[in-house]
């Protein structure tokens, strides 16, 4: 079994697009949305949802009035300013445990509380495994982790774990990353993009995955893209394909249309292309690059 992670330094490049992409045109697969703080994977896939179960991924401080002397220890001594009055502010709270250390009377407790989802569904194009991080909850690159172990139980035969990695560098992107077997870096032409894409590139030299990278929208700025493709081979970074600015891959997603009509459309075409790179690359370690052109 083979993984494959898209993803990218920033949001709004067309990761998800582009993963939706690759989910049609891949064989059997099962495919994990990495993205648990803003999921939309699901919007596309259209999943029937099988298991559903609960994300304990933070806990809070819990205090038992009866044992409680009123003696504002707690108070003094937590420094995310989440107990005044003596009552502990659950949005505030980190669960350092610090409060429970402290108190005289063993009043306070740390329990854990549920901040999330997570989610094993069918699709049209196989097994689904995805999660919804509660607004403002902490615990986001555990529980990408939590998607990734959810999708590898359910897997059978299928060569493929295709995964919608979340965008930036920070936890969820690490927690995606790491153990995979190859990542797509989706860029775009702007200065922005061409930063990003640095970014999420020493990403994946440190945790030792290999990339290729594609640029999308690369017509909004060809002099933006041909900076990027200097950079790739700058860092011997295979450049797989550039797709194209596409109006109709926003009619396809307004009008609910299946993902397979993606790839009817001119970006859908380059992303088909992008295909065959990566699957060679991933399932027959040749390394390609996309055709010398302006």
């Amino acid at each position: 079994m083979r993984q494959l992670v898209i993803t990218s330094g920033k949001g709004g490049t067309g990761k998800t697009t582009v993963t939706a992409s690759l989910v049609a045109l891949a064989g059997e697969k099962v495919v994990a949305d990495a993205d648990v703080e803003a999921p939309n994977q699901h919007l596309l896939l259209n999943p029937q949802i099988m298991e559903k179960g609960e994300y304990k991924g933070a806990k809070m401080a819990i205090k038992d009035p009866k044992k409680c002397e009123q003696c504002g220890k707690c108070e003094e001594y937590c420094r995310f300013n989440a107990i005044k009055d003596m009552e502990v502010d659950p949005t505030g709270c980190e669960g350092c445990g610090v409060c429970v250390f402290v108190c005289p009377t063993g009043a306070l407790r740390l329990e854990e509380v549920t901040t999330g989802v997570t989610m094993v569904s069918k699709t049209d194009y196989g097994s689904f495994s995805h999660a919804l991080l509660e607004i403002g909850a902490e615990g986001s690159g555990k529980l990408v982790t939590e998607v990734r172990r959810n999708a590898e139980k359910i897997l059978q035969d299928e060569p493929l774990l295709l995964i919608d990695g979340p965008p930036g560098i920070g936890c969820p992107v690490i927690a995606s990353l790491t153990g995979t077997d190859l990542a797509l870096i989706v860029s775009e032409p702007s200065v922005s993009g061409r930063h990003d894409l640095e970014r999420i590139h020493q990403v994946t030299q440190h945790f030792g995955v290999d990339a290729l990278a594609c640029i999308n929208k690369w017509d909004l700025s060809p002099e933006m893209s041909k900076d990027i493709k200097k950079y790739c081979e700058d860092k011997g970074v295979n450049l797989v394909g550039k797709i194209p600015f596409d109006p109709e891959v926003m009619d396809v997603y307004k009008q609910g249309l299946p993902v397979e009509r993606l790839l009817k459309t001119k970006a859908g075409e380059a992303i088909e292309e992008i295909w065959d790179h990566v699957r060679e690359h991933l399932f027959n370690n040749k390394k390609s690059n996309i055709k010398e052109e302006d």
